[in-house]
């Protein structure tokens, strides 16, 4: 007797939970002039929590002692929302998360059963954020970051010979690819090759790729040599118009300036080798993206042999006139060394070498996303200008106007909003 008692407790505290908890039928989407309305419709009042989380950004609804009508599907979202779970909590609460493209300022009000209409929770997102968040979500989406690799020389000009006479030309041609290789296995990044085979390019070809390509970012791979075989060691390379950083940079910079006499012409007065991979970073912005980019990569050098120079170097390049792409030159290793030779010739070392470089232009990315991440748009004051707004937040010129189609000619107006491209 005691037995079926005790079961009769158990089954009528059962019964009373399960008649107690709050039926969730549905999430429904509305859209108004003014705002964005979430209902989610419930068979009676409930208790409820609403917060939002970080990283990523997260809107959560708990609803206390409630379960899932079995038609309940969670809706599709265009904007603002990327997508939608429910999961129950503790065999009793049910959790709906919306995850979010950013954080979102809200509104929500319950409205009580009555004779015609369910009990409804309500959350209303103002339509104005939505448009807002509209515009900058699809500037990021429409192209990932584009890197043209340049291997230097090729074809009938070999580049430097090393000591056992081993062609440049071919070293830095296996890194470069190996270089591609490893960046198109990164998320939202495509690395072109400049120079597909053993062919030869002059610059006008080689800037004609990259713009054809629309590169964010132009790497040239060297393995140049000096009159001594006893220099040695990785540098990376941006444009100085001033002069040369050192000695073997600016012995550099002479001997590259008349590469191209391998065709018949000279070129001291015209484009070189050499500025067709580091082109024009006379325009502030690009060059500062390039520092930034170049103290990354050889950041990630030290780990994997000599450095030849601690510092970024620079050097006196001639350049006419070039696309607006950041651009940096590494010389991976000096081919004139005969220690420096046998490893460039192996794969294990060529490996290392590009995974450095990788390494680098991903850390260079992932600081300015994160940078870019706490304001994705620009609100233009009395003064700006768009060179100023694009070396704010760490772009280049071309990159600001192709983000929010400006014309070349056009002028900008005070209270306008600028979509700011990752």
């Amino acid at each position: 007797m005691i037995r079926v008692i005790f079961w009769l407790i158990i089954l009528f505290n059962c019964s009373h939970t399960w008649a107690s908890q709050t039926k969730i039928y549905d999430i429904r989407v509305h859209n108004t002039l003014e705002k964005k309305r979430i209902v989610i419709d419930l068979s009676k009042k409930a208790k409820y929590k609403i917060f939002q989380l970080n990283n990523p950004n997260r809107l959560v609804v708990d609803i206390k002692q409630a379960k899932i009508e079995s038609s309940l599907k969670a809706p599709k979202f265009k904007t603002i929302i990327k997508s939608t779970r429910i999961a129950v909590r503790k065999k009793k609460n049910i959790r709906i998360v919306f995850d979010l493209h950013q954080k979102i300022t809200l509104k929500t009000l319950f409205l009580a059963k009555t004779s015609t209409k369910k009990a409804r929770l309500i959350i209303d997102i103002p339509i104005k954020q939505i448009k807002n968040t509209q515009k900058i979500i699809k500037i990021p989406s429409e192209k990932p970051f584009i890197i043209a690799v340049d291997a230097g020389h090729g074809g009938k000009d070999p580049g430097a010979k090393g000591f056992s006479g081993t062609s440049e030309k071919n070293l830095v041609f296996a890194i470069a690819k190996k270089l591609t290789a490893l960046l198109n296995k990164q998320k939202n990044m495509k690395a072109i090759m400049v120079r597909k085979g053993d062919y030869y390019l002059k610059l006008p070809e080689r800037r004609e790729i990259a713009r054809k390509a629309k590169a964010d970012l132009f790497i040239s791979i060297h393995a140049d040599s000096f009159k001594s075989p006893k220099a040695a060691g990785a540098s990376v390379y941006v444009l100085s118009k001033q002069g040369a950083t050192t000695i073997a940079a600016e012995w550099l910079a002479k001997k590259e300036n008349s590469a191209d006499l391998i065709g018949g012409v000279r070129l001291k007065n015209k484009e070189n080798v050499l500025a067709s991979v580091l082109l024009d970073l006379s325009q502030t912005a690009s060059q500062t993206i390039s520092e930034l980019i170049a103290k990354e990569v050889l950041h990630n050098f030290k780990g994997i042999g000599k450095l030849h120079a601690k510092r970024i170097q620079k050097a006196r390049f001639e350049v006419l006139k070039s696309p607006d792409i950041p651009s940096i030159l590494i010389e991976t290793a000096y081919i004139s060394n005969p220690t420096e030779e046998k490893r460039l010739k192996s794969n294990k070392y060529q490996y290392k070498m590009a995974k450095a470089i990788q390494k680098g232009i991903v850390s260079y990315i992932r600081n300015n996303t994160l940078a870019l991440n706490k304001s994705l748009k620009h609100k233009i004051s009395r003064g700006d200008t768009l060179l100023g707004i694009a070396l704010k937040y760490g772009i280049t010129l071309t990159q600001l106007k192709r983000a929010n189609t400006i014309a070349k000619n056009e002028t900008i107006k005070t209270g306008a909003i600028l979509s700011i491209p990752l």
